[in-house]
């Protein structure tokens, strides 16, 4: 796939090198052109160049940016993110004396705003719940099974799409339903860093049922 990548951070590198091992072709588009070109070079992509050149390179674009600049970021480029997979990455988190919260309030998502902000993107929610670092493995693999990438959105094609880049970075891709649940996905995301950073392990809080005996 064709790949524009909005930012040049920890996410946009790590994220992007994955895709490059996959194969696909990326290009990096930042504010800072030197920033856009060193994180191009780091990665392998193909090329770099401003934000609206990457918004309008692929056929899916990675939002990795801050949260609270991604649905701002989305209706600057709305009419150039049309028709576009449109991923979002963010985490809209705050630390407060009980632990992490969602600057959203719980009632919506930054992946439903970016939507809001540019109504012809097709926003999927994807990739918010691994540490960056965690994308600089070639084949994420934990236990024996692969790591597994929840994701959500509304539009077909767009999901396919995401499950397709999931799959070619040899992870494991798990539907969680429309745009609407994308407040739970970054939900999760808050419970389970917060409970990563008290030193604990959210993991063996969710063990399947099948695990149990008869």
């Amino acid at each position: 796939m064709r790949i524009g990548i909005l930012g040049t951070g920890g996410m946009a590198t790590t994220l992007g090198g994955a895709w490059v091992r996959a194969g696909h072709d990326v290009l990096v588009g930042g504010r800072d052109h030197a920033a856009a070109r060193a994180t191009a070079e780091r990665i392998g992509a193909t090329g770099h160049g401003t934000l609206a050149d990457a918004a309008a390179y692929g056929e899916v674009v990675l939002a990795a940016v801050p949260a609270e600049v991604a649905p701002e970021l989305a209706e600057l480029l709305a009419d150039t993110l049309g028709g576009r997979t449109v991923i979002d990455c963010s985490n809209p988190l705050a630390p407060t004396d009980d632990g992490l919260t969602l600057t959203t309030g719980g009632t919506t998502s930054i992946a439903r705003r970016m939507a809001d902000a540019a109504p012809n993107a097709h926003v999927v929610k994807a990739f918010n719940l691994c540490h960056d670092s965690i994308w600089t493995l070639p084949h994420p693999t934990f236990e024996d099974a692969p790591l597994a990438v929840p994701y959500c959105g509304d539009d077909p094609g767009a999901l396919d799409r995401t499950a397709a880049l999931i799959t070619s970075m040899g992870c494991t891709p798990i539907p969680c339903g429309g745009l609407a649940r994308a407040m739970y996905v970054e939900a999760t995301a808050a419970l389970a860093i917060g409970v990563w950073m008290n030193g604990a392990e959210p993991r063996f809080a969710f063990p399947v049922p099948m695990a149990a005996p008869a």
